[in-house]
């Protein structure tokens, strides 16, 4: 896994853009289409701002929404499908954008997503990680084995913790119990990995990410094993594991 450390946010979204749309580029040229992964949540606001901004053909890009919760609508606040809409969808208008809908039966749009996906190898994967180390929804203990694309998934109250404290919801009690998630064996299919990751209550997870044990309890620690994951920091989040590598 290759670590890159910024001094802000901002620097960090711009490098984590950069690195994706060359691998995106990269994938055009070489097979005339790109198929990409893309996640939401406040980690991922500075790297979308930049990624929009970049001179890629999205008219030849199809784009996979990596989890949503179940149960809410569209138009929430809190809706991932909202927020990709927003910030990513409505303004570079890729060929396709394959969205998870959290309002019909779960099991169903699981099947449908796992279909789909398998038809369009991923070349980049842009993700981060959750304060208790999930990625995507996959909360630890996190299935390595399933080689479903797409699961339902429980979140665990650290989870719905850190959606309430980045102002998605109200009360923890607002924040669902269940989410579809793509599973961690299709995110690790994909041919690169981009994981922005900044602030330092993400700290923790970054070390036990880097340095722990690649074990179902601390899910991101898998992308250890990837031949090509980029993981992108912020100073803060990277406070934990600076004296280590220095």
């Amino acid at each position: 896994m290759e670590i890159v450390i910024s001094e802000t946010k901002q620097e960090l979204g711009q490098k984590a853009a950069q690195r994706g749309a060359e691998l995106i580029r990269k994938a055009i040229l070489e097979r005339g289409e790109a198929n990409i992964i893309v996640a939401t949540g406040a980690s991922q606001f500075e790297m979308l701002g930049e990624l929009v901004k970049e001179d890629i053909d999205w008219s030849v890009v199809t784009g996979f929404h990596l989890d949503e919760y179940i149960g809410i609508p569209e138009t929430h606040p809190a809706s991932f499908r909202k927020y990709l809409k927003e910030r990513f969808v409505d303004i570079v208008s890729p060929k396709e954008f394959i969205y998870v809908n959290g309002s019909v039966n779960p099991y169903e749009e699981c099947a449908r997503l796992g279909e789909l996906i398998g038809k369009h190898p991923i070349d980049v994967a842009f993700v981060g990680i959750g304060e208790n180390s999930h990625l995507a929804f996959n909360d630890p203990p996190a299935d390595f084995e399933t080689d479903k694309a797409y699961l339902v998934v429980n979140l665990d109250e650290d989870c719905r913790r850190q959606q309430m404290g980045e102002g998605w919801f109200p009360t923890i009690d607002d924040v669902p119990q269940q989410a579809i998630s793509m599973s961690i064996k299709q995110i690790m299919k994909s041919g690169a990995i981009i994981c922005s990751v900044p602030d330092a209550r993400k700290a923790k997870a970054v070390f036990n990410t880097i340095y722990g044990e690649i074990s179902p309890a601390t899910p991101a620690s898998i992308m250890r094993n990837h031949p090509q994951a980029f993981l992108f920091l912020d100073l803060p989040a990277a406070s934990e594991i600076r004296e280590r590598m220095s």
